[in-house]
């Protein structure tokens, strides 16, 4: 199985270590962050500095000042980590990767931004009592889709940069990892936490009247199904959902019915209508606009060095989604429809936290998607590229080759993998301090493996410590061993 891991530019940069060693793990390509929220992050084997903390969500590269000239709306520049490259760090870490042989993909964060919030108010997800989320734009507004999907053109589409995965490109709601957070009083299950992320700004309000429903009751509707929370009183059961308790708390079915069980099912209806259109919306336009870009660059001949390792940004490129196969699921991984994303991305990367079923949960849905599209002929986004390249019949997907599980990007070599297949990413955390398993990685990719995902992601590289990147190099060993291949 290919294998890519998470990087920030801060773990290459001033480290010449850094990629070599990344390389000699037996990882083939890089997530490096383009576009990234606030955080406070560990370096663990960094010469220079063992903490990083970006004070606010920025690019890490300089954006374009003829593109973002009189928006109100705009991205912010870091500025805590030094670098003299003309590219920023990013284009310092691209290149340095790059040249190791490794491939790089741009990690953009979208939806995700808390000084943009703080900054305009009126852009963010405002929930049922009035409150407003900072760090959450409300995705259904114009002005934030046009601000996303310029964002996504720029930042996705960089120098030694092949492929991009899009990161809260859709709904975020009200969790959040905030400073110092003292929200966990009462307990919100996947319901409640729906229903205090359903945003009532004016722009959502005339969408829920426009298919039919009256705002100010729906309003109602939602705070009285969350005042059980708040007075400690919330059932843990499945009553009304037809699943056994367990259930109706734990999966994303049992999450959308008891919603529904709560609002009525014409209002969950509308909400859930309302909301999938304009996360859609966002998705199609954004992923279109680093076609866009893409196509632009790979054009004009400036898409960094053209090697094997750092190829030109053109019809190859590809744009997967971080997501969530329940479509009212919220954040990092944005809730999408499995089928809608096969036709509109290349490829999903999926996390898989928790156990074997949590794991066949996440990707099953996906694969199962993309195994129907094969089946009925369509290749989604990246065979409709192809066929209209190459002309009738070249949309059509080669089935999986037998003994490897491939997919998109798993054949040897340095590209992208086999054109027009849609591609499903395991995203595993190997960092044991955060929750990782690294050293049950090899039976946990190849359980992935078996459930239809063609790669793995490895969350995080530069956050894991010595021991970690031991034990993922050990799996990975074992993952291309071709006794464990299938």
């Amino acid at each position: 199985m290919r294998a890519g891991a998470f990087l920030y530019p801060w773990d290459v940069v001033g480290d010449p270590e850094a990629a070599p060693r990344l390389a000699s793990l037996g990882v083939r390509q890089a997530t490096l962050a383009s576009a990234y929220h606030s955080v406070r992050a560990l370096t663990p084997r960094h010469p220079g500095r063992r903490v990083v903390t970006a004070r606010h969500s920025a690019v890490l590269y300089p954006p374009d000042a003829e593109r973002w000239s009189g928006r109100a709306l705009r991205p912010y520049e870091q500025g805590w980590i030094d670098c003299e490259d003309p590219g920023g760090p990013y284009g310092e870490a691209a290149r340095a990767l790059s040249e190791a042989g490794i491939e790089v993909h741009s990690w953009v964060v979208l939806a995700h931004n808390s000084r943009l919030g703080e900054e305009h108010a009126h852009i963010t997800v405002r929930n049922a009592y009035g409150d407003r989320y900072a760090w959450a734009p409300c995705v259904a507004r114009p002005e934030v889709r046009e601000y996303l999907v310029a964002l996504a053109g720029e930042a996705a589409v960089r120098p030694y940069t092949s492929g991009t995965e899009l990161e809260s490109c859709g709904w975020y709601g009200l969790a959040h990892l905030h400073a110092h957070d003292k929200t966990g009083g009462a307990r919100l299950d996947g319901a409640a936490q729906y229903l205090m992320s359903l945003c009532f700004c004016e722009v959502c309000v005339a969408g829920y009247a426009g298919l039919g429903a009256d705002p100010e009751e729906l309003r109602a509707r939602v705070k009285g199904a969350l005042e059980p929370v708040w007075s400690g009183a919330a059932p843990r059961t499945g009553a009304g959902t037809g699943l056994e308790a367990a259930d109706a708390d734990r999966t994303r079915e049992g999450e959308w019915l008891r919603v529904a069980g709560l609002l009525g099912a014409d209002a969950a209806a509308v909400c859930a209508s309302w909301r999938a259109e304009a996360a859609r919306r966002l998705r199609r336009e954004a992923v279109a606009a680093v076609r866009t870009a893409a196509a632009a660059r790979a054009s004009a001949g400036t898409a960094g060095v053209r090697t094997a390792t750092a190829p030109a940004a053109g019809p190859d490129f590809r744009v997967m989604l971080h997501a969530d196969p329940a479509p009212h699921r919220l954040g990092a991984n944005a809730g999408v429809a499995p089928a809608q994303a096969v036709e509109d991305a290349d490829g999903v990367v999926v996390p898989c936290g928790g156990g074997a079923a949590e794991r066949a949960e996440a990707l099953g849905p996906f694969a199962e998607a993309a195994e129907a599209a094969e089946a009925a002929g369509v290749a989604g986004a990246a065979g409709a590229r192809a066929a209209e390249e190459s002309g009738p019949g070249a949309g059509r997907v080669p089935g999986r080759e037998a003994g490897d599980g491939s997919g998109s990007g798993s054949g040897s070599g340095t590209g992208t993998g086999i054109r027009g297949r849609f591609t499903v990413a395991a995203n595993f955390t190997v960092v044991s301090g955060m929750g990782g398993s690294p050293h049950t990685l090899a039976a946990d990719a190849a359980h992935a493996r078996d459930l239809g995902a063609a790669e793995l992601r490895l969350y995080h590289a530069g956050l894991a410590p010595d021991a970690d990147l031991a034990a993922v190099g050990q799996a990975l060993r074992e993952l291309a061993s071709p006794h464990t291949a299938g």
